[in-house]
């Protein structure tokens, strides 16, 4: 059996949020995992998200729909931390961690592999046994969403230079399994879709529960789709895309008065990782699927209610954090 084909087989909320040892010898666990790998005092840009410059395909034929798909699969993967395996994955990290909403991170800063806020040496033996080279040279991060000819690699598809590219962040920069071919073309597909002629107007906007449940209902929809097709081991890894979207919001409903709503978490998963087992033994998936995404709507609205008591409130986050406020915009 080919040892880089065999993945992860329980992506547990546990899991989603672990950390790297090298980042827990850095003190205390933070509110956020993800404050493991940002600059100190910039935990309140966890308040806010920059907003995705995403031009998806929109033509409505079956090929149109096939497109539209590999931009969802790209969309889901680029954002587990299953994805890249190895330490990246126990510390939490996905391709997202560096480019927060396809564009870039300016305060990613994370022990051994960053110099200066914003930037990243991608040749650490930290992550990858492969390429690590030994010398500590970061790099800044680049915005995916930018000018296409500021990035390293061409995104036409004739040349197809993005899909070995990204092969190669995953397998030999981070020690990731082997993605499964429509999960390499859909990193691809989307990564060619990041277009800064489609950003919204505003840089950035809230974040929330329901933007992060919105991302695991598109990465189970994608799921769907895959069962439909047979694609089972792309289908699995949606699931974890799903589940780690459901891990984000878990830790930021903290607080005994939120116990009810990490239930509901909790069995969200859980019925997300009976999806996952059944979709990799073979059996039927779809109905559950069907299921769960109806009765994520009750979730949603049951995360509602207990989100300005939450870690998506911006007061409630600068508290746990100790990090000031900044002014109000006017």
């Amino acid at each position: 059996m080919d040892r880089r084909r065999a993945r992860p087989r329980r992506l547990t909320l546990g899991l989603a949020l672990a950390v790297a040892a090298t980042a827990a010898a850095a003190g205390p666990d933070p509110p956020l995992r993800a404050q493991r790998w940002l600059a100190p005092g910039s935990a309140l840009v966890l308040a806010r998200a920059p907003t995705e410059c995403l031009a998806p395909p929109a033509e409505p034929d079956a090929a149109g729909s096939d497109a539209i798909l590999a931009v969802e699969v790209g969309r889901a993967a680029f954002r587990t931390p299953v994805l890249l395996g190895g330490q990246a994955a126990r510390a939490g990290l996905s391709c997202e961690s560096c480019h927060r909403s396809g564009r870039t991170n300016p305060q990613f800063l994370f022990p051994g592999v960053s110099g200066p806020p914003g930037t990243a040496d991608v040749t650490t033996s930290l992550f990858s046994s492969h390429r690590g080279d030994g010398i500590f040279d970061p790099r800044p991060i680049p915005d995916l969403s930018g000018a296409k000819t500021a990035l390293k690699v061409a995104q036409g598809l004739p040349a197809r230079a993005p899909e070995p590219f990204i092969h190669g962040l995953v397998v030999e920069e981070f020690d990731g399994h082997e993605p499964p071919p429509v999960v390499l073309a859909g990193l691809a597909a989307y990564v060619r879709a990041l277009n800064p002629a489609a950003c919204p107007p505003g840089a950035d906007a809230p974040l929330s529960a329901r933007l992060y449940l919105e991302d695991a209902r598109r990465a189970a929809r994608a799921g769907l789709a895959l069962v439909a097709k047979g694609d089972r081991e792309s289908a699995e890894l949606m699931m974890a895309a799903a589940r780690a979207r459901l891990g984000l919001i878990h830790e930021r409903y903290a607080g005994a008065s939120l116990a009810p709503e990490r239930e509901r978490l909790r069995q969200s998963d859980r019925e997300l990782a009976a999806i996952a087992d059944a979709i990799r033994q073979g059996r039927p998936a779809e109905a559950p699927l069907r299921r769960w995404l109806a009765g994520s709507q009750a979730l949603e609205r049951a995360l509602a209610k207990g989100e300005p008591a939450s870690l998506f409130n911006p007061a409630r986050l600068a508290a746990a954090t100790a990090s000031p406020l900044p002014p109000v915009r006017r």
